[in-house]
Parts: C-alpha cells; sequence; structure tokens
C-alpha cells in the first residue's frame, strides 16, 4: 500500500512511495501529529541522484525491520532538499554545530515536535558498520532519551538556538570606510591555496569551487589566470568530466580529479559553461572551447524539457550500480574499434593502463595528449586527431544503449537561471545562435510558468498542489535577475528589463532586511521555522546575498536606481566584517563588493537594429570582466531614462559610462574601444 508520498511532485519522495515506513512529507500535518503524540520526528533529507541517499533507502527504509521501530518510535518525515532548500540549510547548519563535522547527504535529523534538532548524522546503516551506529540499535536508544531526558535535551537546545543567533552577521560601523582589502585577501588565500599539481584547492574530495576561481578570473595578474587556466585544463582533462558526453559530475573523490561520484547536477554544469566560455575569452585554449560545445548538447540534449525549463539532475546509479553507465573495460572498447582507433583511444584515456575504479574497471579520463601518441607512433596528428573523434563517437553510440541512470524532471527555477546564464554567456562568446535559443526558451518558461501574480515559485510545474509551500527563495529572485541581465547583454527586450524591475523589486520588498541588511533566505511570509537564516557563504551555488548585491549593483547603475544601489551597499556591509576575518567561502560577496566600490562600464548602442549586432560582436569577444554591453534598437520607444539615449540617423552610437560619469558618444567601434582600453577592464 503506498505511503502519503505517492502524490508528492518531488521523484525523490515519490521513490520512497512504497517504503513500509509510514513516511509523511514535510507539512503541518506531521508537526502536529509530533505534537498531539508527545513524538520525536525522524527527518530524512535527500535528493533523487545522491548514490548514498539510495543506499541507505535500500538497506533501511525498506526494510521490515527497521520501518517497524521507526513507526513505533517516530513521526517520519522525507523532504527533497531541491524543493525544500530553507529545511535542508537549516538542519545541515545544525548538524555542524552539534558534531563540529560536515554534513551531506542523506541527512538524518532527529528533532523535537517543534523542529528543533536533539541528534543527528549523514547515512546510518542497519546494523553497525563504517564505525557507524546502525538504526536498529540507534533508534530505540534515540526514543529513550526522548522520553526519559528531556530536560537534558531542552537545555541542549536552548544553548543550540543561541549558537545559530550567535552565527547571524553583524554590520560593520556606518562610519567605516569600505575598501577592497577582503577582495585582494580572498584572492591572495586562493593563490596561496592552489593545488599546483592537479589545479583547483584543497584536498580530496575536491569541488570545482567555481565563485572562485570566478573571483580571480576577473581579477588582474597573471598569475591568477595562470591558476584558473590549470585548474581548468586539469578539470577538463580529468574523470569529473565526461569525456564521452560532454557536462561534469559534481565532485572528484580524489585530489586529482580522476573519479567523482557520477551525478549530473543541472547548477553545476550552468556554473561550469559559463567559467569555461569566460575563461576562453581571457585565453582561448582549445579545449575550453570543446568543453563548451559539449556540454552546451548535453544540457540542450539531455536536459531541456519540451516546456523549455531544464530538467534537475541524472542519477549516480543505474542498475543498482554508482557509475555503471559510464565504466568500460578494456575488450568492451576494443570490440566496438578498429584497431587504428583502439590504438590512439586506449592510451588516450588510459585503457593500456590498471584499472581506476575499484581495481575491475576503467573510467575515462585523459592520460595521453595527441601529440605524444602522435609522436610514439609515428601517425600525424591530424590523423591520431580523426581517429580519436571516431573512436569517441562509437563508444558514445554504445553508451546510449545501455540502461542510462534515472532524470530527476524536476525544472527549479534557481537552477534554471544559473543555466539561462551559463547558456546566454556562452552564446555571446561564441557567436551560438541555437544556445541563446536555448537560453531563451529557459527563461521565459522561467517567466510564463514560475512568476505568478508577482512572486516566484520555486519549482516550475504546471501541478499547483503545493504552491503553498513551494514559494520561491531568495535564490530563485537573485539567480533569475543575474540571468535577466545575462539575458539583456545577449539580446535586449524591453520585456526582459521589465521583468528584471520586478524581480529586482520583489526581492527588495519580501527579502530585504532594510535595517540590519543583507537578505534572508525566505521570504517575510515563509512558514515559520525555528531558524531564519541570512545565508552569506557559497555552497555548492554561489551565495544569494553574494548574486543579489552583484545584480542590483549592475541594475541600479544600469537605470541610475539609488534604492538598489543603496540595498547592495547594505548588504555586502553587513557581511564586510566576515570578509575581513576570513574570505573563504565568500567569493560571490567579494565580487559584489568589489563593484559596489568601482562600479561596472556600461556601454549603451543605440541604432539601426541591423547594424548593432557587428558591434556587440567586436565587443563580446573581448574579456572585459566589469562590462554590461546593451545594443538597443534605435525605433525601441518606452525605455527608462538611463537608456533612452538619442541616436543620429544613419550611424550606431556608442555611450560609455561608469557610475555617473558618462563619456561623449562615439560613431566608430574604434573609438569605442579606445574608450574602453583607457577605462581599463
Amino acid at each position: 500500500m503506498p505511503n502519503r508520498l505517492a502524490q508528492e511532485t518531488s521523484p525523490y519522495l515519490r521513490q520512497h512511495a512504497d517504503n513500509p515506513v509510514d513516511w509523511y512529507p514535510w507539512s503541518e500535518p506531521a508537526l502536529t501529529l509530533a505534537r498531539e503524540q508527545d513524538k520525536p520526528i525522524l527527518l530524512s533529507i535527500g535528493y533523487s541522484a545522491c548514490h548514498w541517499c539510495h543506499v541507505m533507502a535500500q538497506e533501511s527504509f525498506a526494510d521490515p525491520e527497521v520501518a517497524e521501530l521507526m513507526n513505533r518510535h517516530f513521526v517520519n518525515v522525507k523532504v527533497d532538499r531541491e524543493e525544500r532548500p530553507d529545511l535542508d540549510q537549516i538542519y545541515q547548519t545544525a548538524l555542524a554545530v552539534m558534531t563540529q563535522k560536515g554534513g551531506g547527504w542523506p541527512l538524518t535529523m532527529f528533532l523535537m515536535p517543534d523542529g528543533t534538532p536533539f541528534f543527528g548524522g549523514t547515512y546510518f546503516p542497519k546494523y553497525d558498520k563504517y564505525n557507524l551506529p546502525g538504526l536498529v540499535k540507534l533508534l530505540p536508544l534515540l526514543a529513550k532519551a526522548y522520553a526519559e531526558q528531556r530536560g537534558k535535551l531542552e537545555e541542549q537546545n536552548g544553548h543550540l538556538l543561541r549558537a545559530f543567533q550567535g552565527m547571524m552577521p553583524k554590520a560593520a560601523d556606518p562610519a567605516m570606510a569600505l575598501t577592497k582589502a577582503p577582495v585582494e585577501g580572498a584572492r591572495a588565500d586562493l593563490l596561496a591555496s592552489f593545488d599546483a599539481k592537479h589545479g583547483g584547492f584543497g584536498d580530496a574530495p575536491k569541488f570545482p569551487h567555481v565563485p572562485e576561481l570566478e573571483l580571480l578570473l576577473s581579477g588582474d595578474g597573471a598569475e591568477a589566470l595562470a591558476v584558473v587556466r590549470h585548474s581548468l585544463l586539469c578539470m577538463a582533462r580529468g574523470g569529473i568530466y565526461d569525456q564521452l558526453g560532454g557536462g561534469f559530475y559534481r565532485y572528484s573523490v580524489d585530489r586529482e580529479w580522476s573519479i567523482p561520484h557520477f551525478e549530473k547536477m543541472l547548477y553545476d554544469n550552468a556554473l561550469l559553461l559559463r567559467l569555461y566560455s569566460t575563461a576562453w575569452l581571457a585565453n582561448p585554449e582549445p579545449l575550453f572551447a570543446q568543453v563548451v560545445e559539449e556540454t552546451a548538447q548535453w544540457a540542450m540534449r539531455e536536459m531541456q524539457s519540451p516546456a523549455g525549463g531544464y530538467y534537475a539532475s541524472l542519477d549516480a546509479d543505474s542498475e543498482h550500480e554508482e557509475g555503471r553507465f559510464y565504466l568500460w573495460t578494456p575488450q568492451q572498447v576494443a570490440a566496438l574499434l578498429d584497431a587504428d582507433e583502439y590504438a590512439v583511444l586506449a592510451p588516450h584515456f588510459g585503457l593500456d593502463s590498471q584499472p581506476n575504479y575499484e581495481e575491475r574497471a576503467w573510467h575515462l579520463r585523459v592520460r595521453r595528449e595527441i601529440a605524444e601518441i602522435s609522436a610514439a607512433s609515428g601517425r600525424a596528428r591530424e590523423e591520431c586527431t580523426r581517429l580519436l573523434q571516431a573512436a569517441r563517437r562509437k563508444l558514445f553510440d554504445a553508451r546510449n544503449t545501455r540502461t542510462r541512470p534515472n532524470r530527476d524532471e524536476k525544472i527549479l527555477t534557481g537552477w534554471n537561471a544559473l543555466m539561462v546564464k551559463g547558456m546566454a554567456r556562452a552564446a555571446r562568446a561564441f557567436e551560438r545562435k541555437d544556445w541563446l535559443a536555448s537560453a531563451r526558451q529557459a527563461f521565459d518558461c522561467m517567466r510564463a510558468r514560475a512568476w505568478r501574480e508577482g512572486r516566484l515559485h520555486t519549482l516550475c510545474t504546471d501541478d499547483t498542489r503545493h504552491d503553498g509551500c513551494l514559494l520561491g527563495y531568495l535564490d530563485d529572485y537573485a539567480f533569475l535577475l543575474d540571468a535577466a541581465l545575462e539575458m539583456l547583454q545577449a539580446e535586449f527586450r524591453k520585456d526582459d528589463l521589465d521583468f528584471a524591475v520586478a524581480l529586482a523589486d520583489a526581492l527588495l520588498e519580501k527579502f530585504e532586511d532594510p535595517q540590519a541588511g543583507g537578505f534572508f533566505f525566505t521570504d517575510h511570509d515563509h512558514e515559520r521555522l525555528f531558524h531564519r537564516p541570512k545565508p552569506g557563504h557559497d555552497q555548492a551555488t554561489p551565495s544569494g546575498n553574494g548574486v543579489a548585491a552583484l545584480a542590483l549593483t549592475r541594475l541600479g547603475h544600469l537605470l541610475g536606481e539609488s534604492r538598489y544601489l543603496a540595498a547592495a551597499e547594505r548588504t555586502v556591509r553587513l557581511y564586510y566584517p566576515a570578509m575581513m576575518r576570513y574570505s573563504g567561502g565568500l567569493a560571490a560577496l567579494a565580487a559584489a563588493l568589489e563593484e559596489v566600490l568601482e562600479p561596472p562600464q556600461i556601454a549603451v548602442l543605440r541604432g539601426a537594429a541591423q547594424d548593432l549586432p557587428a558591434w556587440l560582436r567586436r565587443l563580446e569577444r573581448t574579456y572585459r570582466p566589469h562590462l554590461l554591453a546593451l545594443a538597443i534598437p534605435a525605433e525601441m520607444a518606452g525605455l527608462p531614462a538611463a537608456l533612452d539615449k538619442q541616436a543620429e540617423a544613419g550611424h550606431v552610437n556608442a555611450w560609455l559610462c561608469r557610475g555617473v560619469i558618462c563619456l561623449p558618444p562615439v560613431k566608430t567601434l574604434t573609438k569605442l574601444q579606445a574608450q574602453l582600453d583607457v577605462a581599463g577592464r
């Protein structure tokens, strides 16, 4: 008999609909039941592409013995972290405070009926193993503690709540002058922590850290550019990148980028798509262009829905085995290729060496470059390249006949916004109308289906059952506003500008703390939880506060709107003391601080519609990270005063502005580029 999850919109929740566990979604009936029966809540948070979530489900949630203990002692609540990032955020933070360790998924928390946690962890097995307590032993012990040690638990909860309050950011003294010291400090810290051999930062497990790389890329200096270049080359050659189908897996379990956790998340690929596109402008590596091409094609081929939006993720597992879809043996490969193709592909991807996955299979990563293979084999480099391309196509086609990983077909507003920006950025850099059309479809889908009566919804779907609990979060508004600014640069439409203004106004109205500064993660009408975060640190995606501050700064200068500029400054001022103490994990806010202090350049082009693209292409093919360029047809009416500039007939006229200063208009690209060169990046 299916439980209450059978009718949920989340594929992850529906995967647990046939468990013997008496699951509830997070809802008032579940919380009321816990209060009325005086039972603790077992909260399980995960997502459909998560390998260890599947392991725990198969070991424990599908097991009658574990389910009986759960049903007897607890009210059991299952949450999709992608639908309810607010819950995931506060309970991940609670686990970190309680254990002084990092969290992850599955997240398993034990709560008082009011939602305050008293114990937690991530993956728990059925029986003791991996130095972890098994649920069969743990569940009765926690139920006993709840029944017999209530006073101690409530005292612990008091300490936890005070710790949460202590973590809220405190603004700098209003008299303190903001400086670029935190930005420069952040870049210096990143250079110091750079892995010079393998690229990236830190040890295993290794994540791409896109906001940090973008912060380095947007600065000056050959060393920073070299760090970004080396990191991106290492990732592109590594196993974190799908060498056949394009796109990136979530992270690498090792320092060398060799073996990933095999789930593919939309947000990772969105962020990396725009990073590789921008890096290619700064340093036109052919491999960067290849990665952008293949990742954009992957997104359109495998992740874009008929309605236009992009799906959320692909599972790590297929046929109950992590990575099975992507792994090979030399025998499988040799059976698909001719001898010449195999002679090139095998050394290129390491099939002529020992297996790199669990000592039994090969996960493809670049081991030897084509130039080296050409020199060793005596074949011309062009011939080796042709053979490799033919071999890759054969393997890709053969792989597509395998059982595919499941796809989570939620269309999440914030993640779609990130991919819209990534696709539009790539389209601008590489002059690809098909990529821009893909971004346009998703952007219009968000506006048509997620924007309702002046509010964003985090889940873009025709199913309205969960509208009450799936109203948009800070990231949805901030990321979509940022995407709108990218779309305006790729293809100026008055409707997009109007939508950007509506999003910015809603962001201020529904999320801003106008007294202390910054933006709460949930809007002012959201369900009350035991804590209301105001997050500043970058996580898997950039900080919503950082993106909001940067987008509001840019829109404020674009329109001459002081409300947006003031809100952005209040935000960076709130986090300024934290950035001064330790810049780690605050790259998005550091980027916003830099443009609050030094406004972006804004180039407004006006002229005949057919004459504008040539100007825009020339500007877009030059790396200028702090430039916004808008090409507005001369006949377009109804513009805000700051953009309503009158062009002379027969010419494209260009105005270059920074802050409150605008240079005299120019009529040639050469003069505009000279102005830009004098003004700097």
